[in-house]
């Protein structure tokens, strides 16, 4: 068999554009927590984001030397992974970013996904397992659905304070949709009054 099995994805560019290209991903990725992109582009900065992590874990000047390599603007994000991502990680033995698929915004476009840091802000796993229990809470369901506790464990588990902080994203999801449903309904009531009227 000639070749053999591909060690990576070559994304059809030549190693210099692909290294340049998996290093501005992964600075993006640094700087905001979450981006998007393909998803074979997305599961090679992935592979990237997910070993410098663990540089930052290390904390030794070998590992920042590594680091300093990588990054196209290292004095931005240099110290955000060896401060608040080093300390957000400490505990977690693995999986630091997470890929997820999303509709391609095109028809003729690559299958795109969303390449985010767990356990963030910007997390998106958290925020709808937030909204599926504030969905069920609100229905009046005693117990949660067994795909809803697989989750809330999943997001809930590494994060420091993880059941106090859903518990805050719930009640905040709860004070915010319950207002805007009926104003909604009522501007639709007016509208309706007023094709009526005339």
């Amino acid at each position: 068999m000639a070749g053999g099995a591909a060690k990576y994805r070559h994304l059809s560019r030549k190693s210099s554009h692909r290294q340049a290209l998996l290093r501005n991903l992964v600075t993006s990725l640094f700087k905001h927590e979450s981006i998007t992109t393909t998803w074979a582009k997305a599961k090679e900065a992935q592979r990237l984001a997910e070993k410098l992590i663990t540089l930052g874990k290390k904390n030794t000047e070998a590992s920042r030397r590594r680091a300093l390599e990588t990054f196209y603007t290292p004095h931005d994000i240099v110290p955000k992974l060896f401060g608040p991502l080093r300390e957000r990680y400490a505990e977690r033995p693995g999986g630091y970013t997470r890929v997820l698929r999303v509709e391609p915004k095109k028809d003729d476009q690559a299958p795109s996904a969303i390449l985010e840091l767990v356990d963030g802000p910007k997390d998106m796993r958290f925020n709808m397992t937030a909204r599926a229990v504030a969905r069920q809470r609100s229905k009046g369901f005693e117990t949660l659905n067994e795909l809803t506790v697989t989750n809330v464990r999943k997001v809930t588990q590494f994060r420091k304070d993880g059941v106090e902080q859903l518990e805050q994203a719930i009640q905040q999801l709860g004070l915010e949709e319950q207002p805007k449903k009926p104003a909604f309904r009522k501007v639709k009531a007016e509208e309706n009054e007023g094709d009526v009227r005339a």
